[in-house]
């Protein structure tokens, strides 16, 4: 199953394919007892998907039952052992995609001609994502972060890796002689070409950084390089060879103190948009306003859902779970308007915005 969402993807997993694209959405449990109703849920959910390719008419034979396999290939790719708190699958006539998400989602069956990617852009925003650099003479490596956990990112080349000469080696052996190791100008070639490609990978897809190696690797590369000059500095080595969970214990006290300033941030900003009348609370007000493009900050708290009706009016109507025509995904579908607008999207605990019921932003105009 995949768990990181770059910007890239979800170009790609936006553009149009041919008809059906079929995206299946489930909430998933991360613990029992909840967790057992998953499997049957999730073979429900997709027999419901196979029956309305069957019924529809404008689906032929040959692609329904390449799309059907499609999605039988992606449920055997389904690991439930690691669920998180949503499934999103995509399937199309060759190809499909298992997502899972670390956000609740609501349980749909889409044919359309792109994939229903709103939740997983709402997902990614929720889980605030960040780049860690891990240095050590031999290896650099990116991770991909965001929520609580990481995970290697292969991208743009990363993990950049050379062979020390033999002498290097029994330097890094030797205790106490670790920084010698950092002195070196083919060391300092390696240390700014990391630089070098970490920028382009900035340039693609910009978030917070941390770097973490050897105080010594920390000090060249703030000789060396640029972006990494600017980063959050985790002094701790051996982690250049080390595994997700050592590189998130490592860099997660900071991490935490980072969100804290963030959420600290985002209060103080919408404390300033009243006092200038460029604040707007509620999900109606917020969802009038993201329509029009005039949202520069949206802030959400983390687990607030509301279910609503469009009637087609100038307001968003309450409506229960029963209802055909309600849209249960009303906060998602503001966060990706926003996102798409180029406002800041931020998630913040639950309680933070009681005052707002949930969900505000700071206008633009």
């Amino acid at each position: 199953m995949e768990h990181l969402l770059s910007p890239a993807t979800l170009t790609e997993l936006r553009r149009p394919r041919p008809y059906p694209a079929v995206s299946v959405l489930t909430p998933t449990h991360r613990r029992e007892p909840d967790k057992a109703q998953d499997p049957v849920r999730l073979r429900n959910v997709l027999a419901e998907a196979k029956k309305q390719l069957e019924a529809d008419p404008a689906v032929t034979r040959e692609r329904r039952t390449d799309v059907v396999q499609q999605l039988e290939q992606a449920l055997a790719e389904v690991d439930l052992s690691h669920s998180e708190d949503g499934l999103a699958i995509f399937a199309a006539p060759g190809e499909h995609q298992v997502w899972s998400l670390a956000r609740t989602v609501p349980e749909r069956v889409v044919l359309s001609d792109t994939f229903l990617t709103r939740n997983l852009v709402a997902a990614q925003a929720a889980e605030s994502p960040f780049w860690v650099l891990t240095v050590s003479a031999d290896r650099i490596s990116l991770w991909s972060g965001g929520g609580e956990r990481v995970a290697e990112a292969a991208v743009a080349g990363f993990p950049l890796t050379r062979s020390l000469e033999p002498q290097d080696v029994e330097r890094e052996e030797r205790v106490g002689d670790v920084p010698s190791t950092f002195r070196d100008e083919e060391t300092r070639h390696f240390m700014r070409d990391a630089d070098t490609v970490l920028a382009a990978v900035l340039r693609s897809d910009p978030r917070p950084v941390y770097v973490a190696g050897e105080q010594a690797a920390l000090s060249l590369l703030g000789e060396v390089g640029n972006v990494t000059r600017e980063a959050v500095h985790v002094p701790h080595g051996g982690l250049g060879h080390a595994g997700a969970e050592a590189v998130w214990q490592a860099v997660r006290p900071l991490v935490t103190a980072e969100d804290l300033r963030s959420i600290d941030a985002v209060t103080t900003e919408l404390e300033s948009a009243k006092g200038r009348r460029a604040y707007a609370a509620g999900v109606d007000e917020v969802w009038q306003n993201a329509t029009a493009g005039r949202v520069g900050l949206l802030a959400v708290e983390e687990n607030y859902r509301v279910t609503v009706r469009d009637d087609g009016g100038d307001h968003l109507v309450p409506a229960d779970g029963d209802d055909l025509d309600a849209r249960h995904d009303i906060v998602d579908e503001i966060v990706e308007q926003c996102l798409d607008t180029g406002a800041q999207v931020r998630f913040v605990p639950d309680g933070t915005l009681a005052e707002a019921q949930g969900i505000a932003g700071v206008l633009r105009y």
